[in-house]
């Protein structure tokens, strides 16, 4: 029986192999190369397509996208029948894509609801003031936002797919109180799953470190972007790889209780390269602009071909090392957004370039040797699980069952003033202090007086920050809030309380 075999359950070494074996391979369905696609994922042994389908925004009738879902997945599966395919299910919603599909009976039947002849309301899947809105985050505490989640999810597993990624899940969900709605919503589609997909199981991952409620994990495994720091001193746009926190425990969706479960890295998109920072921000500032002035794959899509080749190496060894719970997902294809700086094309691509993919970027081979070398080579050389361990361990707030962060951090551009990189949320300087009752603190001197900002970060990343300027968490840096210092030498004591989001400051000059 091979490895990769499952029929309605997953055990976790199964999920691994899977992993193992994992790329992002975005929007693959919508792919003009899509044969020799599907030829250089087979000949690189890869098992597990992140991110196939979905839409941020759609750009297409919702059949023809769901038709195209289908007709990506078929052939794959011709190819490869072990293959999973994953969709998402993103943290952005637009009027226009949500108001003009017709909600199907079974939907309002699994919800317990009577029939109603009509089409997604956008008004009812936000929060907040509606007039005049056409995109905003998704409020998944709302019913027809449940809705609106739980029927793509379905229309996705009969199209074949048996996998989601369920994108920022720390934004939408921040007013789902102990995680009820969203774990409803996954409970649903995992029952869909069991009824409906191709082999009785669907698996779910989100940005997350942990999404933990009375011991139980709402995901199967734990994914994030990867983290650099930038290195100045060898020419080029030369960087190296930071762990940022670590994959919480839990009973997983198995039913098995796992002290860290399975964590998958990638290289993500955002918008490209920023053309602004290469042609206005010096060598240095670039350096620490994002990813040398733009997201992560298109840094890499960047690089000169041996280079890519060596940081893929570098990435899989790194992983293999630093984490042992972890896999990387080698990307097969990834949005470049602003295609003028790494070359005219749209997106990258592994392929090896040849007429029947004139845009690859030939990674095919070098990602087909890695994988033949396999993770367990360098496991025996890892750091101890332990070592990634940070605060109050296993706490659950006593209320809602919902799991502690094991790190929180406190960042901002205050930070240099006490020993730390400006704007790091991954800062073991700065990480607060787990003091009890859900709650965290730092205290530390200012020696300057002036303006700073700060924010809080939940497990040391940006996916999940929140601050006192906002009442809503965010993602990156745009959000945080003022933190006036009113002498040289005060003293400063911030307080964090994780269920509530609520902060508090105290001074002492």
């Amino acid at each position: 029986m091979s490895k990769g075999y499952f029929d309605g359950s997953m055990p976790r070494e199964v999920l691994e192999y899977y992993l193992a074996h994992a790329s992002t391979a975005q929007w693959l369905y919508l792919s003009n190369t899509l044969d020799d696609d599907i030829r250089a994922i087979v000949n690189a042994g890869i098992k597990f397509l992140g991110r196939v389908s979905g839409i941020w925004k759609g750009e297409m009738p919702e059949e023809e996208h769901f038709e195209k879902s289908r007709i990506a997945a078929e052939k794959v599966h011709r190819a490869d029948p072990e293959i999973i395919l994953q969709a998402c299910i993103f943290e952005a919603l637009y009027r226009e894509d949500v108001e003009n599909v017709k909600i199907p009976r079974f939907v309002f039947d699994d919800f317990g609801l009577p029939f109603e002849d009509r089409c997604f309301d956008f008004d009812r899947c936000i929060d907040g003031d509606t007039q005049g809105v056409n995109e905003r985050m998704p409020d998944i505490s709302r019913t027809e936002t449940q809705m609106w989640f739980y029927y793509r999810g379905a229309r996705y597993i009969d199209c074949g797919y048996e996998a989601f990624h369920m994108g920022q899940i720390h934004l939408y969900t921040f007013r789902d109180r102990g995680y009820k709605a969203i774990g409803r919503v996954l409970g649903m589609l995992r029952e869909y799953g069991r009824k409906n997909a191709r082999r009785h199981k669907v698996i779910f991952d989100a940005h997350s470190h942990s999404l933990v409620v009375n011991g139980k994990s709402l995901l199967d495994y734990n994914a994030m972007p990867l983290t650099r720091f930038p290195v100045l001193d060898r020419g080029g746009e030369k960087l190296v790889l930071v762990r940022e926190g670590k994959s919480g425990g839990g009973i997983s969706p198995e039913g098995v209780y796992e002290k860290a479960l399975p964590f998958l890295y990638e290289y993500d998109n955002w918008g490209g390269r920023d053309l602004w920072a290469q042609e206005n921000l010096t060598y240095e500032e670039r350096a620490w602009s994002q990813w040398w002035g733009g997201d992560q794959i298109s840094w890499f899509a960047h690089q000169p071909e041996q280079d890519r080749n060596s940081f893929l190496d570098y990435t899989f060894k790194w992983t293999a090392i630093n984490n042992p719970d972890a896999y990387f997902a080698f990307p097969v294809r990834r949005p470049l957004g602003s295609g003028e700086v790494v070359g005219t094309y749209p997106y990258y691509q592994f392929n090896t370039r040849s007429p029947e993919c004139e845009n690859g970027y030939s990674q095919e081979e070098k990602v087909k040797e890695i994988l033949e070398t396999g993770y367990e080579k360098y496991r025996k050389y890892a750091n101890p699980q332990d070592i990634l361990d940070f605060g109050g361990k296993d706490v659950d707030d006593p209320e809602t069952g919902v799991r502690l962060p094991e790190k929180v951090v406190l960042y901002g551009s205050f930070q240099p003033c006490v020993g730390a990189v400006a704007n790091d949320s991954n800062s073991e300087i700065t990480r607060m202090y787990y003091t009890g009752n859900g709650k965290y603190s730092l205290s530390f001197i200012m020696p300057y007086k002036g303006e700073y900002d700060f924010a809080v970060s939940a497990w040391g990343t940006l996916s999940a920050c929140v601050s006192p300027a906002g009442k809503y968490a965010f993602s990156g840096t745009g959000g945080k809030a003022k933190l006036i210092i009113p002498e040289d030498n005060t003293v400063v004591k911030i307080t964090f309380t994780y269920m509530t989001n609520d902060i508090q400051i105290e001074m002492l000059q």
